[in-house]
């Protein structure tokens, strides 16, 4: 569903301009677990800056989770570069071409065929689908699940050639290379791994603390659904400047509920050395602590006791 403001599901604008999010129980935090305790999934973050560009590794959260962050900063288009679901399949059992899930979508786009030489090349897809950039919450609606998808912005006339040269350098970069670096009408690429994984590369300063107040929304989302056994929770993002002093603490952060009430949510965040990856628990003390006052609709946050 795409509200009003073309946001897309799960996000409405409150009329201070500060945004309320509904968060189902089929979010990335509510369906994904660790191990084969299946034990809850941690919020994670972890950021670095260069080049003017800042890259945010992070978990967990649905593609359809983040659009409307990815439409703000986005040029006037945006461009699928790859993308594999379960949700569509052919009669071999295979994804359905991007183009086709488009259809099936109704959402009008341009389709540049690469061929066969882009098959098995990581990060790309046969075909790219270019569309208008507010048509991308009404493609990532919420009714599907791509477990591989790929996303660049685009000027709205980004001609054939561009994207050839767009398909070549996503093709060749290095594992650790910006790939914005190599793009300069770009402003923000995305990908998504299991819808849930999330890797980011953007020239917008505030996308990171916009990504990271998110998370820890969807993660007090889904513990509130779950608790009140609704299909759908909703509650504010904290204001800009809870993520800001986040990041400037430290780069890599792990985040896991405590108490969940009806009136209070808290989320405690601990400093990590290093990115987080599977296997990384939890410390045993946090450092922080994030705090939803439901009822109020505010956020602080203190120091762990």
């Amino acid at each position: 569903m795409i509200d009003a403001d073309g946001l897309g599901s799960g996000v409405r604008r409150t009329l201070g301009g500060g945004a309320v999010i509904e968060v189902g129980q089929q979010g990335a935090f509510s369906v994904n677990s660790v191990g084969m305790e299946h034990r809850p999934f941690p919020l994670s973050f972890s950021i670095r800056e260069a080049e003017g560009l800042w890259q945010v590794s992070a978990g967990a959260a649905q593609a359809g989770e983040l659009v409307d962050l990815l439409v703000a900063v986005a040029n006037d288009a945006v461009a699928v570069v790859s993308l594999e679901t379960n949700s569509y399949l052919d009669e071999d059992w295979h994804s359905l071409r991007p183009s086709l899930i488009a259809a099936e979508l109704g959402v009008p786009c341009t389709v540049h065929s690469l061929g066969s030489w882009a098959s098995g090349t990581y990060g790309l897809a046969e075909e790219f689908l270019v569309m208008d950039r507010g048509l991308l919450p009404r493609f990532l609606d919420g009714t599907w699940s791509p477990y591989e998808l790929t996303l660049i912005d685009v000027p709205a006339d980004v001609t054939t050639e561009q994207l050839d040269e767009l398909a070549l350098v996503l093709g060749t970069a290095g594992i650790d290379e910006l790939l914005l670096s190599f793009l300069g009408d770009s402003r923000v690429w995305f990908s998504g791994h299991d819808d849930c994984y999330v890797l980011l590369e953007t020239r917008d300063p505030a996308l990171p603390a916009a990504v990271l107040a998110r998370l820890l929304t969807l993660l007090a989302g889904s513990a509130l659904a779950e608790l009140a056994e609704e299909p759908l929770s909703r509650l504010p993002e904290p204001g800009p400047w809870l993520p800001e002093r986040l990041i400037a603490t430290a780069p890599h952060w792990i985040g896991a509920l405590g108490n969940v009430t009806e009136d209070l949510i808290t989320i405690g965040l601990a400093a990590l050395p290093d990115p987080w990856q599977l296997g990384v628990s939890f410390p045993q003390q946090a450092d922080l602590t994030a705090t939803l006052d439901v009822r109020h609709g505010t956020w602080r946050i203190t120091p762990a006791e």
